[in-house]
């Protein structure tokens, strides 16, 4: 490491000592999001949460390290939106995935900045809310039948495909909310095969509908012939509203 480099401090290998303060972690975490929620990462630093909370930087500073932990403590949070994972077992599990995969995409939609995030926190910095959450899909697929060792690659290929495209479909929706004018609006002025009648919500819906079916099909492919369990197609349900909906 050059001598200069800083090294990422992880947030989850350190004890939390509640301080006798007015201000709390929580709110911290909570106010974090919010500024990222309204205005991405590139505005957050420990000055400007400060002066959102009211505090001075002493305080922030009792309850995390720097900017990285802030980040850290966020992504987590945002991950126990998702409802807990449901019970794993051989004939249900692809309906179980499919819903935690929707819910992923849902939660990312609703926190654009979240995506680009994940591929940066690293597995030594993975709080306990994404742990349940991989833990979860992780009994999915070894309730399903795949080898040991296998269900870790499978739990990876899925996440893979629904962080990426819901950081895609999140920067879009940005992009359009930045125009001021609404998606059907910006879309009819920019898509000379778009039309009037289209719903452009269930466009994006149908075409994660589609991939997730191909992940899950290509997954269920590598089962035991007539072990695949639950159904096909999986017509994916949005469990809880999303950006432009």
């Amino acid at each position: 490491m050059p001598r200069d480099a800083k090294p990422i401090t992880s947030v989850w290998t350190r004890p939390h000592r509640p301080q006798r303060e007015h201000l709390t972690r929580e709110q911290i975490v909570t106010a974090t999001i919010e500024l990222l929620d309204a205005e991405g990462v590139e505005a957050l630093s420990m000055r400007k949460l400060g002066t959102r909370l009211k505090a001075g930087a002493t305080s922030l500073y009792r309850h995390v390290a720097n900017r990285d932990e802030l980040i850290q403590l966020a992504v987590d949070d945002v991950f126990g939106e998702l409802d807990p994972p449901a019970a794993a077992t051989h004939r249900t599990w692809r309906t179980a995935v499919a819903r935690a995969a929707t819910d992923l995409r849902a939660m990312v939609l609703r926190h654009p900045w979240v995506g680009p995030e994940l591929g940066q926190v690293g597995l030594l910095h993975v709080g306990p809310n994404a742990v349940r959450m991989t833990s979860g899909l992780l009994a999915q697929f070894q309730a399903a039948g795949f080898p040991a060792g296998e269900e870790d690659q499978a739990a990876g290929a899925l996440t893979s495909y629904v962080v990426g495209i819901a950081t895609s479909e999140a920067a879009y929706l940005s992009l359009i909310a930045r125009s001021g004018v609404s998606e059907r609006a910006w879309l009819s002025d920019h898509s000379p095969d778009f039309s009037e009648e289209t719903d452009p919500r269930q466009v994006r819906e149908d075409r994660f509908a589609y991939g997730l079916d191909g992940i899950l099909d290509g997954l269920a492919g590598r089962l035991t012939p007539g072990d695949h369990g639950g159904s096909r197609p999986y017509r994916t349900v949005t469990s809880r509203a999303s950006p432009g909906e």
